[in-house]
């Protein structure tokens, strides 16, 4: 019995392998249309409802920011701070995603959860304070940077977990490989991972230019 149960144990590990890599593939297929209308609508209701702000294309909001500064006119705060903000989220869901040991389907539907508790903190947030009534108000600011901090955990779940998937947008894509390869130098110090950092940031800075 002890010799069967060894032999069913082995047969079993590459049928578990399979079966993860299959659902994995099928992650990185469906996912990203999926996550791309998540973002988009997000983006818009940030736009429209909390003063201007791209809250999933991050990087839109250095040009709203730069054309308030030229033509004058009150600038919304949550602008100057979406970027920070988000590279300070990215680190977070890092150091969540490191931390849990977790890889592939396990790893993602970890990452979707603190991303649907966000937009839900996002939803409650709006429901109780209704930021949108001032625009350019704390209220909204703080709405409108939760958001951010949901969409780079959107991010951050596509580069870490579905590293094979499209992006949702590619300049805060580059911003985010930017982001995790920073992190990534910190933490291990290898000389390796900062030509990685130093190749995303050449894409980010190209793709602004």
């Amino acid at each position: 019995m002890l010799v069967f149960a060894r032999k069913s144990n082995v047969g079993r590990t590459p049928i578990i392998a399979s079966d993860e890599e299959a659902t994995l593939l099928r992650m990185e297929e469906r996912l990203p249309p999926m996550l791309s209308v998540i973002a988009g609508m997000v983006d818009l209701t940030g736009f429209f409802m909390l003063g201007n702000i791209f809250t999933a294309h991050i990087t839109g909001n250095l040009v709203v920011a730069s054309a308030v500064v030229v033509r004058g006119g009150p600038l919304n705060p949550a602008q100057l701070l979406a970027i920070p903000v988000f590279m300070v989220a990215i680190a977070f869901v890092w150091l969540i995603a490191r931390s849990s040991n977790r890889r592939g389907p396990s790893l993602v539907r970890l990452l979707l959860l603190v991303q649907f508790l966000l937009l839900a903190m996002v939803l409650v947030f709006c429901v109780a304070a209704a930021p949108s009534s001032n625009p350019h108000g704390i209220p909204a600011c703080v709405a409108a940077l939760i958001a951010v901090s949901a969409m780079a955990c959107q991010y951050a779940l596509l580069r870490l977990a579905l590293p094979r998937a499209v992006s949702t947008a590619v300049m805060t894509g580059n911003l985010t490989n930017t982001a995790i390869g920073t992190f990534w130098m910190i933490n291990t110090g290898l000389t390796e991972l900062l030509r990685q950092v130093v190749a995303s940031m050449r894409k980010f800075l190209i793709s602004i230019s």
